[in-house]
């Protein structure tokens, strides 16, 4: 297999301060792009609601990695399921992917909410989200999902 070298972008500065597996929503942090990225690669951005923003779990460490079955959070009530079925830190390259809400664009800085990363979080890619690339037909995920994040978006402060 080849590898890929990628760069960070931008940094998440403020916003939650650990990771979390719920009660992430309502908290406002920035994406700050790197100083040697133009202002002009965020023009027009600000005419999008959300962002599709690529993102390393910096906090995690590659022993964590879990390639193998195991139910989602520890839970027996819940099947085991593959390293791929799993949306945490405990993935191979430790990558994440989450759609906050964009407030505003000030220079460099992107103010969004909802964003699950954490202070310090180094940012490998950001889009614009559009709609008509989201997931075509009718969704289904199976009922543990539904079971296990009822809180995910909880606000923090109710934390």
């Amino acid at each position: 297999m080849s590898k890929l070298e990628i760069v960070p972008v931008a940094t998440v500065v403020g916003g939650h301060l650990r990771p979390g597996d719920d009660h992430q929503g309502g908290v406002e942090s920035v994406i700050r792009l790197n100083p040697d990225l133009p202002g002009e690669t965020l023009q027009g951005l600000e005419e999008f609601s959300h962002l599709e923003v690529l993102w390393h779990f910096h906090l995690a460490s590659p022993d964590d990695v879990a390639l193998h079955a195991r139910s989602p959070r520890n839970n027996p009530d819940w099947p085991p399921t593959g390293t791929f079925v799993h949306r945490n830190h405990r993935r191979p390259n430790q990558l994440a992917v989450s759609h906050p809400r964009l407030l505003r664009v000030e220079g460099l800085d992107l103010h969004v909410t909802d964003l699950d990363a954490v202070h310090g979080t180094l940012v490998y890619d950001i889009a614009p989200w559009f709609p008509t690339m989201g997931p075509r037909g009718t969704t289904h995920v199976p009922s543990w999902v539904n079971e296990m994040l009822p809180h995910y978006w909880s606000p923090a402060e109710e934390h």
